[in-house]
Order: structure tokens, then C-alpha cells, then sequence
């Protein structure tokens, strides 16, 4: 089987405009989290968000492709035979409202297929590619489709694009579900009342061996590992006991030939919300000891970016690889029992030379990912 590297790595959040503004800000303890102005939230749970500056609501086009446009001018060259997957969960969802309500048909550019063919013909790939729509652990899979197809010998490099905007729609719907917090999410806190939503984006290449080489591109990190579960409980809520979740990285130990006590480092899904927390602290008593291992949460500083939270929390585990350190978690204040030990509002040294990184979504899927220094 062919070994899985990671040659580049981009993301944009609310944080500021590439990766680095996103470590240093984390480092620092900063939050890009503020109060929204792009529509009324009066009638919302929460007015706040994590925003990017630079998307203008006002234009016609969707704000999705305006912060494809954004990511897109950060790659570079890009080889014309390279596999694009892309994530996103809602795509150009803000043009249903921003067009129907004047012509009554459905616009153009609100499929997700055509976020994929957008990108696509940008950047002159041969192929089209695909779209992975897995709810919260969207680009989490997709960057686990992209090892899979390069470690089976399918595809010589894969270019996972993922991103998500704050919408009325999607923020009118997780008003409606109580799922938001009515101040800055607070993940793993004893006194959490639900997450924060935010928007992002993200650029992942993964490359074989021999087309780095040939490339020219020096590996930053390797995919060692993927699993992917459905606890099969309920529409929204995760399973109390986290069964899914352990299963995933159940499946993406064996696959990079570890056991789970050998991960000492952990990014989390950690929105913030009572069930989703609690779910994965019992993951992390249930399969790792926790006098070892460490965990952060990066959504209380930039929010729940949706299907871009996978791939920004795996380009940021690659700097945290690179720097060896991981960011505290924000607004992280009294801990939730169990994540005492386990959980730190301020940065600690790595421990090893691996970091796992897991996501979860609607409908009870989880996706787990180990990544490798290089």
C-alpha cells in the first residue's frame, strides 16, 4: 500500500486570511468570534458568529464562491491530473434566499455539484471531481477518501477543497434546533450552553511518495490512519456512550497500525453543546488514559465552520506537528468533569510524533483521522 503525505496545507477563517493567522491567534488567545451584521439575528438565539472579513453579502454571487475565489488564489499551481474532492455542507445556500424571492425558480451556482465544477474549471483540473456531504465531518471524510484512493494506487495526488458560510438559512436552523449559544461557545465548560457557528475554508494536497518526488514537494506530515462510523442513534444527537466515534478510531488506529493508548494528542470535535462534549470525554477516558493524553477544541475561538471544521482542524494539526504545540482551548474556563486533566485554556508542548483528529455530524457520523510528523 502507498504511503499518504500531505505536501500543502491552507486555511481561512474568521482568525484572519491563511493557516498562520489561525495558529498565532490560537497561540494567543484571541477569538475571531463577534457579533454578526450581515442579517438581522433578532429573532435568533445568538448574534454572534466567526465572519470573514473580505466576503460582501450584498453581491449576487454566493459568499461560498466568493471564499473559494479567496482560498483558490493561495495554491498556486496546481497539477492539471490532480483528484479535487471538495466538502460543504450548505454550498451556495444564501442564494435561495437571496433569489428566489424575486424569480421563484431555483438560481444557478446552489447545487453542491456546481461548488465542485466551479473549482474545477478555476484551477484547470481534467476532472470534474466530486463533493462529500457528510454533515459536520464532511471534509474528515473526504480527506479520508483522498488517502484511501492514493494508498489503493488509483490516484497519484488528491486537492481536498472545503468550505462553509454563515448563512440566515443555516443559522434560522440551528436557532430553531436550541443548538446555539446565546455568548462565544464554551466547549468542554462546565457552564456550556451550545456552540457558536463560524466559516472557513480549507486546502489539503495529498501526494504518493513518488509524485512528491517528482514534484519537487517536501512532506509535511503523512495520513497514517482514517476510520469512519455511524452510531446509528439519533438525527441530531451523538450517542451518549460515543460508540460511533470509538469505532472510527478503532478503525483508524488499526489502519496506521497503533493502538489507541499510543495517541497522547487529540483535536476534538468540541462545538460546545451539552451532548456532543460530554459524548467525547467519555470517548477519551474510554480509550485512552487520561493522565496521558491531551485535547483542544479550536471552535470556541473561530466557531462551528461545519463541513470546513475537518479539513482547517487537520491543516491546523500539521502546524501544531510542525511548531509542537497545541493551542488551549477558548472559553475553556470551569471544566466540565472528566476534562479537567484532559482539557487546558492555554497552550502545552506536544507529546509524540502523532495527533489524532476527529469530527462528528447529524446523523450520527464520525470520522477519525491520524496524521504523522514528517
Amino acid at each position: 500500500m502507498n504511503p499518504v503525505y500531505i505536501t500543502d496545507v491552507f486555511a481561512i477563517t474568521s482568525m484572519g486570511p491563511d493557516l498562520e493567522s489561525l495558529y498565532n491567534g490560537l497561540m494567543d488567545q484571541k477569538s475571531g468570534i463577534s457579533k454578526i451584521t450581515r442579517f438581522n439575528t433578532s429573532c435568533s438565539t445568538s448574534p454572534f458568529a466567526g465572519v470573514i472579513r473580505g466576503l460582501d453579502h450584498t453581491k449576487r454571487a454566493s459568499l461560498v464562491f466568493q471564499l473559494s475565489d479567496m482560498l483558490i488564489e493561495q495554491l498556486g499551481t496546481i497539477e492539471k491530473d490532480s483528484f479535487l474532492i471538495t466538502a460543504s455542507t450548505k454550498a451556495g445556500i444564501d442564494l435561495l434566499e437571496k433569489n428566489t424571492t424575486q424569480s421563484g425558480m431555483l438560481p444557478k451556482d446552489l447545487l453542491l455539484s456546481d461548488l465542485t465544477e466551479y473549482i474545477a474549471l478555476k484551477i484547470k483540473l481534467n476532472d470534474k471531481g466530486i463533493n462529500i456531504n457528510s454533515a459536520c465531518a464532511s471534509s474528515t471524510i473526504a480527506v479520508a477518501k483522498g488517502a484511501s484512493l492514493i494508498r489503493m494506487g488509483i490516484v497519484n495526488s488528491v486537492l481536498i477543497c472545503c468550505m462553509d458560510t454563515v448563512t440566515r438559512f443555516v443559522f434560522s436552523g440551528f436557532s430553531a434546533l436550541g443548538a446555539m449559544s446565546d455568548e462565544p461557545a464554551r466547549p468542554f465548560d462546565k457552564n456550556r450552553k451550545g456552540l457558536t457557528l463560524g466559516e472557513g475554508a480549507a486546502a489539503i494536497m495529498l501526494m504518493s511518495e513518488k509524485k512528491a518526488r517528482a514534484c519537487g514537494k517536501a512532506p509535511l506530515g503523512r495520513i497514517t490512519g482514517w476510520g469512519i462510523a455511524n452510531d446509528a442513534t439519533h438525527l441530531t444527537a451523538p450517542a451518549k456512550d460515543g460508540y460511533g466515534l470509538k469505532l472510527a478510531i478503532e478503525k483508524a488506529c488499526k489502519k496506521a497500525g497503533i493502538f489507541p493508548h499510543d495517541i497522547h494528542a487529540v483535536n476534538t470535535h468540541g462545538t460546545g453543546t451539552k451532548y456532543n462534549d460530554s459524548m467525547e470525554i467519555n470517548v477519551m477516558h474510554s480509550l485512552f488514559n487520561p493522565n496521558q493524553v491531551m485535547a483542544n477544541s479550536i471552535k470556541g475561538a473561530i466557531g462551528h465552520t461545519l463541513g470546513a471544521a475537518g479539513g482547517i482542524e487537520i491543516a491546523l494539526c500539521i502546524k501544531m506537528l510542525q511548531k509542537g504545540m497545541m493551542p488551549g482551548t477558548f472559553g475553556f474556563l470551569d471544566p466540565e468533569k472528566g476534562a479537567e486533566k484532559i482539557i487546558s485554556p492555554v497552550a502545552r508542548p506536544l507529546k509524540g510524533d502523532c495527533i489524532l483528529t476527529t469530527n462528528s455530524g447529524f446523523g450520527g457520523i464520525n470520522a477519525a483521522i491520524i496524521l504523522q510528523k514528517a
